[in-house]
C-alpha cells in the first residue's frame, strides 16, 4: 500500500452519517454483473459495473454536494452557493441549489462541452466561463464567494464532499460483498478518497486501484513526490479528470488507502466506452470510462478468479461518438 504522510482522515462513521443525510435526495445505483460477453476483458475474472451514470444529474457528484448542503444551516446557504467545475460537480451543485431553493453560480472552464452547459442551465444555474482549466475557474469562484458572501462547495478537497462520495462504496459492498478489487477514476481525488476510506474500513483486504489520464497524472505524481504538486499542463480530453493540482486531504487519503494508481490514454478510455456501449448499453462519458479502460486495455492485469467492480462515474456520449 502507498505510504501515509499526513493526519487528514474521513472515517467510516463520517460516511455512514452522510448516507443517512443524503437519503431521499440521491439514487441507490445498481451494480450490474457482466456476463455472456462477446469480447471479455483480459484475464479470468468476475466483473460488476457500479452504474453511477444513473445518479441524479448523471454522476456520483450529487452525493457529495447534497451531503455538504445538508450539513450547513439553511441561513448559511440562503444567499446562494457557488463552485467551480468541469461539469459534473457543477451539475450536482446546481441540483443542490434547486433542492434548497437558493441560487447556484457555477464557474466553468471555456473547454466544458456545450451540452453540459445547457444541462446546467436547465437546473437553473448561473454560468460564468473563466479560463481553460478547472484551476482557473476555481480561483474566480473563490473570489466570488468571498465578495458576495456565498457558500463555496469544493469539488474534491472537502471532508463532507469526500464522505458523500464514499456512500457509493457502502452500497456497492452491500450488494457485492465478495469483491476483491475496486477500480476508481481519479480527477481531483474526492471520489477515490471517499470510496477507498469506506472500502478499507469494511474490507481491509480489498484492493483499491486509481486510474488517471496519461495527460493529467496529478495524484500519481503527487504520491511519487510525497507532496501536492501542480502539473505544468494537462493533455487530455477527459476534462473532469484534469485538475492541474489536487489537495493535501486527498493526497493523504490516497496515500493511506489506495494500493496503486495506473494511467490510461484518451484512446483507451474511448475504446472502453465503446466496449461498454456494445456489451451492455451503458453510455459513459470519456471520464466515466476511465476505470474500465484500465481493465479493458490491460493496464490493470486481473489475477485468476479476481472479482472486480468498476465504477462508471459519469454519463455522456463523448466516449462513444
Amino acid at each position: 500500500m502507498l505510504t501515509d504522510s499526513d493526519s487528514f482522515d474521513v472515517t467510516l462513521q463520517d460516511i455512514q452519517a452522510a448516507a443517512l443525510r443524503i437519503a431521499g435526495a440521491v439514487r441507490r445505483t445498481p451494480a450490474l454483473a457482466l456476463g455472456c460477453l462477446k469480447d471479455p476483458p483480459p484475464g479470468d475474472l468476475s466483473l460488476w459495473l457500479k452504474l453511477e451514470l444513473l445518479q441524479v444529474t448523471g454522476s456520483f457528484k450529487a452525493r457529495g454536494a447534497i451531503n455538504k448542503l445538508r450539513s450547513l444551516p439553511p441561513e448559511t446557504v440562503a444567499r446562494g452557493i457557488v463552485t467551480a467545475s468541469s461539469g459534473n460537480h457543477g451539475l450536482a451543485v446546481a441540483y443542490a441549489g434547486h433542492l434548497a431553493k437558493v441560487p447556484a453560480t457555477i464557474f466553468l472552464p471555456e473547454t466544458v462541452p456545450a451540452a453540459k452547459v445547457a444541462k446546467l442551465k436547465r437546473w437553473g444555474a448561473r454560468i460564468e466561463r473563466v479560463g481553460q482549466v478547472w484551476d482557473d475557474s476555481n480561483a474566480a469562484a473563490l473570489v466570488c464567494a468571498e465578495r458576495d458572501g456565498l457558500s463555496y462547495f469544493h469539488p474534491f478537497a472537502d471532508p463532507l464532499v469526500i464522505a458523500g462520495q464514499g456512500t457509493l462504496a457502502l452500497e456497492l459492498l452491500a450488494d457485492v460483498p465478495e469483491l476483491d478489487t475496486l477500480l476508481v477514476a481519479i480527477g481531483g481525488g474526492g471520489l477515490i478518497a471517499g470510496v477507498a476510506a469506506a472500502a478499507k474500513a469494511l474490507r481491509p483486504g480489498l484492493r483499491v486501484i486509481g486510474i488517471e489520464p496519461e495527460g493529467a497524472p496529478t495524484l500519481r505524481e503527487s504520491v511519487r513526490q510525497g507532496r501536492v504538486i501542480q502539473l505544468a499542463e494537462v493533455r487530455t480530453l477527459a476534462g473532469t479528470l484534469a485538475p492541474r493540482q489536487s489537495a493535501a486531504i486527498n493526497l493523504a487519503l490516497v496515500q493511506r488507502y489506495v494500493d496503486e494508481i495506473v494511467l490510461v490514454s484518451d484512446d483507451e478510455m474511448r475504446a472502453a466506452a465503446r466496449w461498454m456501449w456494445f456489451e451492455s448499453g451503458v453510455s459513459a462519458e470519456l471520464s466515466g470510462a476511465a476505470a474500465m479502460a484500465a481493465l479493458h486495455s490491460g493496464r490493470y492485469q486481473a489475477r485468476p478468479g479476481e472479482r472486480i467492480a468498476v465504477i462508471v462515474c459519469g454519463a455522456g456520449s463523448d466516449g462513444i461518438d
